[in-house]
């Protein structure tokens, strides 16, 4: 039943990409979609940086969890179908009853809040092209029918389309005014169990600022922030020397690009780590304008070129390629953009909302460009 109404879903799924929402209310619009094909009572919705895997952005719908618990159970626990392994396995979806044989208790997370009456679960990780953009659960009250493997082939089967949805809606956001803040870095610290010690009054006033719905009780229980602490934790000394790992890049309420990292603490209390919450730079927030469009390294690139007013030439002679290459390379991302001439491309797309903060990087930080899901 559930696959045969798979083409109505796809088209509601079209029509609200084209309605060009923000991701929240792209959300929402699909939570409605689905319950035609995924009946549920509760569900939640996550942004994610393509880097990193990490939050970027929460949306809870009758579903009462901590930033420290999803952290938690994502990111420190084992368990069962979570978002990043479903994602880089190529599964897409999973349902709790199925990966646990029929016995719920299995899994740490269910057993977590088994006593606040939730019942089955049913996860999604939303990847369009290779790129991983968000992740989804819809979850039944604990005696409602459990989900079968048809629900799970069915939101697996709608998995890239809405990936491509939740890819256009945070374009829509890119697109949004940018407002000037006054204030500069914020930091956030934890001891070694993850327990909070300190905020700063810069960081509280961002975490403000970051899309989590319904806003954390204590800026502490962000779920980015707790995410990226809790990556910081699991991070080997050693492994990485340019903690890369724990960073996400992520878009505010107001239209400003954040960067928020964590790094462990050296000192008298070994083990604890600190989150900094930053204004993200140009360098930083270009690939993910790039990905959201679809656009390669070598287009985004090139793309930085022509918003500088580099003639074909030109650009063929800084990017070592011939003229009919740059050409071809141009056709690409008109199709991709959607526009249909360089003036439309600089005047519409980049020189209105990302000129003042675009500039050409010649190679993105490691695990910036985060492809490569397979």
């Amino acid at each position: 039943m559930a696959e045969s109404l798979l083409p109505h879903v796809r088209d509601q799924i079209s029509r609200a990409a084209a309605d060009q929402l923000d991701w929240v209310g792209y959300s929402a619009r699909m939570s409605e979609a689905l319950r035609t094909v995924i009946p549920h009572d509760r569900c939640c919705w996550h942004t994610v940086d393509p880097g990193t895997i990490l939050f970027t952005g929460s949306v809870n719908r009758n579903v009462g969890c901590s930033g420290s618990w999803l952290a938690h159970y994502e990111y420190e626990v084992e368990d069962v179908d979570k978002w990043a392994f479903l994602a880089h396995s190529g599964r897409l979806a999973g349902a709790l009853s199925l990966d646990t044989h029929g016995d719920l208790s299995r899994s740490a997370r269910h057993r977590s809040h088994e006593a606040y009456g939730i019942g089955d679960e049913l996860r999604v990780s939303l990847v369009s092209d290779g790129v991983y953009w968000g992740a989804a659960a819809f979850l039944r009250d604990a005696g409602a029918p459990w989900y079968t493997a048809e629900h799970v082939r069915a939101i697996a089967a709608l998995a890239p389309a809405l990936a491509t949805g939740l890819r256009r809606s945070m374009l829509h956001e890119v697109e949004a005014a940018v407002t000037t803040v006054d204030y500069g870095p914020g930091v956030v610290v934890f001891d070694a169990a993850g327990n909070p010690e300190s905020v700063s009054p810069a960081a509280e006033r961002w975490i403000d600022e970051i899309v989590e719905v319904p806003a954390p009780s204590t800026p502490f229980e962000s779920k980015v922030v707790q995410a990226i602490a809790a990556r910081a934790r699991a991070i080997e000394p050693g492994t990485d020397p340019l903690e890369l790992a724990a960073r996400s890049r992520v878009r505010t309420r107001s239209g400003a690009w954040l960067l928020l990292y964590g790094t462990r603490l050296s000192g008298v209390e070994d083990g604890r780590t600190a989150v900094i919450i930053q204004p993200a730079t140009p360098h930083e927030i270009a690939p993910v304008i790039a990905m959201a469009y679809g656009l390669s390294q070598r287009e985004c690139h090139l793309t930085a070129l022509c918003v500088q007013g580099r003639s074909t030439r030109e650009m063929a002679h800084a990017m070592s390629l011939s003229v009919y290459t740059i050409q071809d390379h141009m056709k690409s991302i008109f199709d991709k953009t959607g526009v249909r001439s360089r003036g439309e491309l600089v005047g519409q797309i980049f020189l209105e909302h990302y000129a003042p903060r675009w500039e050409l990087a010649a190679s993105p930080p490691s695990g910036w460009w985060a492809k490569g899901i397979n």
